[in-house]
């Protein structure tokens, strides 16, 4: 199943949404490698990009809700917290055991879980920036 930015996952601010299809568009390439039978060449590569923009993203979405003084601020930030946590124990996985399916679907999982935060509570963060509420 392709990524793709549908309509209930814009959330109408230009630096959030570029950076969700950087995201969408790393898994989507992994997909694709794994369709062409070349997963286990991609899936290291996909992953430390993941971890790389997770970190930058959450950075700039956390900067971003700090100085519009966004009050679900805490809660957002728990869960960015408890992802980096989450992505760190699959990248702990893939390197100790190595590319399998097992590792894929926990990648895949982690990139669910992603796109089910996108369409609700980066949705509420871009609604509040934009009309402060």
């Amino acid at each position: 199943m392709r990524y793709e930015v549908t309509e209930d996952l814009i959330t109408g601010n230009a630096l959030i949404d570029s950076e969700h299809r950087q995201l969408f568009d790393a898994i989507n390439n992994l997909l694709d490698a794994c369709a062409q039978g070349k997963g286990r060449d991609k899936i290291h590569e996909t992953v430390t990009f993941l971890n790389s923009y997770v970190i930058k993203h959450f950075g700039d979405e956390e900067r971003l809700q700090v100085s519009a003084k966004y009050p679900a601020y805490e809660s957002h930030h728990t869960f960015h917290e408890g992802y980096k946590r989450n992505l760190a124990q699959v990248t702990a996985t893939l390197e100790k055991d190595g590319p399998s399916i097992q590792a894929l679907g926990a990648l895949n999982q982690a990139a669910g879980v992603l796109v089910s935060h996108i369409r609700t509570e980066d949705k509420k963060l871009a609604r509040f920036l934009k009309e402060g509420k």
